[in-house]
């Protein structure tokens, strides 16, 4: 999973990136101090996986990753090539979805990029930039489908769905936005839509709001709008973040944590919002040779999800031997799961569950 790290210039973008990924990168309090983007990668904290570990105490540990890309600020007129508009706009795109910092807080010594704290604002110029580059994408593949259908009457049918998304474009609303069957949606993820990618809202607050953020004003106002778009929103506080991250020892950091009343740090709230918006789920493989942690989709059935290990265990799937996790740290090894029947054989129409603990069987 590759997640972008956007917003407007000095919102705390690079700080909140630097708290997430440790990787130190400059944060300065001036515009565009991020010109090429930074790239940290961070593991998947699993207690299922770390308990197969126990339990295996395996040559080889694995859990899974997501890569976060802190793109730089972006301005008004990034869509015109303003700022660093291009690039920054090239970067969304390789990303499966957008971390969207938007300022919450008041600090006369950090300068905003458009004078003042206005979060819906930011959130507009932003959603303005990817929506006029997409406008320039639809009208192309418009055309193409138009030139193509004299051939083949289905690019009628693909001309007439983009136009439909043009006239929702031309509003200035996102593609998200725009609702439709699921027959058009899949035709409009054929194309590499900037504000059809699903956004998590980190509201960027103070400290004294990071526990509560009830109160804040700020806050409210991005949370009612992820509500109407059906988006994430993850209050945090990104120089939080920052201090959090500095302390190398797990007790401190927790005791640190408990005082400011703040229950997970943003890394674990910010997960479990991208597997939340992405509808992701984790299964696991355990052995004495490696344990490690595989990302799926919702809905995935077994054939596939073995596919994600080798392309082989999915072109010759027979079988796949599953337990849950929770039934397998309960019985406390695999033979007593298997003496208690619950590990249980599945075929190919077998959906994937979160936790599953599972062997495939193949023959190629």
């Amino acid at each position: 999973m590759k997640l972008g790290i956007v917003g407007l210039p000095n919102v705390g973008k690079s700080t909140l990136f630097n708290a997430i990924t440790n990787a130190g990168i400059e944060a300065a309090n001036y515009p565009f101090c991020t010109i090429e983007p930074n790239v940290g990668v961070v593991t998947v904290p699993d207690e299922r996986l770390e308990g197969l570990r126990d339990m295996y105490n395996p040559k080889k540990f694995t859990p899974a990753v997501i890569e976060f890309v802190d793109i730089a600020g972006l301005v008004k007129g990034a869509s015109k090539g303003e700022g660093l508009g291009n690039k920054f706009l090239s970067n969304i795109r390789s990303t499966d979805a957008i971390v969207h910092v938007v300022r919450c807080f008041e600090d006369s010594n950090i300068t905003h990029v458009e004078g003042t704290t206005d979060p819906l604002r930011d959130i507009d110029i932003i959603n303005l930039e990817l929506v006029m580059a997409d406008i320039e994408m639809v009208e192309r593949r418009i055309d193409k489908a138009k030139k193509a259908a004299k051939g083949d009457k289905k690019f009628a049918r693909e001309a007439e769905i983009f136009e439909g998304l043009l006239a929702h474009l031309n509003e200035g609303q996102t593609a998200r936005t725009y609702e439709c069957s699921e027959e058009e949606l899949a035709v409009l993820q054929t194309s590499d839509l900037l504000s059809l990618k699903r956004v998590i809202y980190a509201a960027n607050v103070g400290e004294d709001d990071v526990a509560d953020p009830s109160g804040n004003v700020f806050y409210n106002q991005v949370a009612e709008l992820a509500a109407r778009e059906n988006a994430q929103v993850l209050p945090i506080c990104a120089k939080l973040e920052a201090d959090i991250a500095e302390l190398d020892d797990p007790e401190e950091r927790q005791m640190f944590m408990e005082e400011l009343g703040i229950a997970e740090s943003g890394l674990d709230k910010l997960i479990k919002c991208s597997y939340a918006l992405l509808g992701l789920i984790s299964f696991l493989t355990g052995g004495a040779d490696e344990c490690r942690a595989w990302t799926i989709k919702k809905g995935t059935k077994a054939p596939q999800a073995a596919g994600k290990i080798h392309s082989d265990f999915e072109r010759g799937f027979i079988r796949a031997e599953v337990v849950a996790y929770t039934d397998l740290a309960e019985c406390g090894s695999l033979a007593e799961a298997r003496s208690r029947g619950l590990l249980r054989s599945e075929g190919k129409e077998y959906v994937m569950q979160d936790g599953d603990v599972v062997n495939f069987l193949f023959n190629v």
